[in-house]
């Protein structure tokens, strides 16, 4: 696992060893960021299930002011914090060890807010759907905020929660990436 572009280009990442952690294949982590190139440079981004932190680290090569990653695994964080200090990024970085769900809460308590949130939920758990929904209610997003969500094609997402709209989906083999923009009430469309 490498970074693609950006400042970090071609730094190599840990990944994991075995079961419990699945990284987002670099085919679709392109094409995430192909999709939301121009909403990167400056963005707060929030990368929940962060996995190895490949997804926020990705987007603080590319020009995020700060990244949030958020994981309630211990060898998740650990691998997350050692590629952060692998790529000389902790300034700008911060790890969340908990549930995604209390973090969720806990940042929103906080008036932490978000340009740009990614969802990278383990397949077959429903989890997707439901921080999507959590993310709509909490609202932990500036106005404007695009939440992408990863999901496993046999568990499709809603075309809307709440505030949180539609806007694209594409799939890439089994995974599906469903792009939403918040709208927050008179926000319009």
């Amino acid at each position: 696992m490498r970074i693609d572009a950006g400042e970090y280009r071609g730094q190599k990442l840990v990944g994991p060893r075995g079961a419990g952690i699945r990284p987002l294949r670099d085919r679709v982590r392109l094409a995430l960021f192909d999709t939301v190139r121009e909403l990167v440079p400056g963005a707060q981004f929030l990368d929940l299930f962060a996995g190895t932190g490949a997804v926020g680290l990705e987007a603080l090569s590319r020009g995020a002011a700060r990244a949030v990653f958020v994981d309630g695994s211990d060898q998740a964080v650990r691998l997350i914090r050692e590629n952060i200090r692998r790529l000389g990024c902790a300034t700008r970085a911060e790890v969340v060890e908990a549930d995604v769900f209390t973090a969720l809460r806990s940042l929103a308590r906080k008036g932490k807010a978000f340009d740009l949130v990614f969802v990278g939920a383990p397949y077959g758990s429903g989890l997707a759907a439901r921080t999507v929904a959590a993310l709509a209610e909490l609202r932990p997003l500036l106005p404007g905020a695009v939440v992408v969500a990863e999901s496993f094609h046999k568990e499709p997402l809603a075309d809307r929660y709440g505030p949180l709209v539609l806007e694209i989906r594409r799939a890439y083999g089994e995974t599906v990436l469903s792009l939403y923009r918040f709208v927050p009430e008179g926000g319009g469309s």
